[in-house]
């Protein structure tokens, strides 16, 4: 386990990474500090993945809310600051969210309480979000004059530009059912199972190719940006044929007609199946 001030990032022997915001007293809010401390544990799980040792990354929080955003005192401090200080903050926020974004393993958050500012930009770069019923979003900024300007391209990515238009210009409070509705969280469940989603959840994820997980992650990528061009369908192509012949993909297909686990799961994956089928038979699709 490595511990910050105000962070902490575990990993445990499945190679899940659970990097938690560890600022309870002040609602886990942002500062530089915090920020700093993200980044640091990023760039070492960035690695960690590209390695295969890091399979997922749980992105949590400790106390009854997820993150209620910018610090107080850093907001104060910001004050004082000129252009280039502002400038240099902003860079390292966005720095924050393009690393966890392009983390290349999954990404799963857990959302408790509110999530207001930048932590609904952390929400958006996770590849799934599992939130409480009691959860609560807010693009807040415009009521203090500012704008969610470096998270902007996340959260309307996962909500549309029409939606993204009301909701960072009127900075209401969205609740976690709408949230699901506007595709910013993927599960709701009441407070007393939500680790037991998130477990759920973990499983499922460890079910499957790390290897698969970060070149299906890489590519979608990629059609996201350039959907309709020949480049993109020709890295499709590739990306399948590639999986095909490595050592994951002839391992899970030998898997698959042998009826037997792949090597990379320990104890099968959480719905007690291993090719998607519930009767475990070959498809005949």
């Amino acid at each position: 386990m490595t511990t910050s001030n105000h962070s902490r990032l575990e990993i445990d022997d499945r190679g899940v990474a659970r990097l938690m915001l560890d600022r309870p007293e002040v609602h886990n809010a942002f500062d530089d500090a915090l920020i700093k401390e993200l980044n640091a544990h990023l760039e070492r799980l960035h690695a960690l993945a590209e390695h295969d040792e890091v399979r997922l990354v749980v992105l949590a929080s400790g106390g009854k809310h997820f993150s209620a955003g910018a610090d107080l005192h850093w907001m104060k401090r910001m004050v004082d600051y000129g252009f280039d200080d502002n400038l240099k903050d902003s860079r390292e926020l966005a720095r924050l969210m393009q690393q966890l974004d392009g983390l290349p393993c999954p990404t799963l958050c857990r959302i408790q309480g509110a999530a207001y500012g930048g932590a609904v930009g952390l929400a958006a770069c996770c590849d799934l979000v599992i939130a409480s019923d009691k959860a609560t979003f807010c693009l807040s900024e415009v009521r203090i004059g500012l704008s969610p300007a470096v998270i902007s391209p996340y959260v309307q990515r996962a909500i549309g530009p029409r939606q993204m238009r009301r909701y960072a210009l009127t900075a209401e409070v969205i609740d976690a059912t709408t949230a699901q509705a506007l595709g910013l969280v993927h599960e709701v469940t009441d407070g007393e199972t939500l680790d037991a989603q998130i477990d759920q959840m973990t499983d499922r994820l460890l079910a499957a190719s790390p290897q698969a997980q970060r070149a299906t992650k890489a590519l979608l990528a990629r059609v996201a940006r350039d959907p309709d061009s020949d480049a993109t369908r020709e890295a499709t192509c590739r990306t399948i044929s590639e999986l095909r012949v490595s050592r994951e993909g002839q391992e899970g297909l030998a898997a698959f007609f042998d009826k037997r686990p792949p090597a990379w799961q320990r104890t099968g994956d959480a719905n007690g199946d291993h090719d998607g089928n519930p009767d475990n038979k070959e498809s005949r699709s």
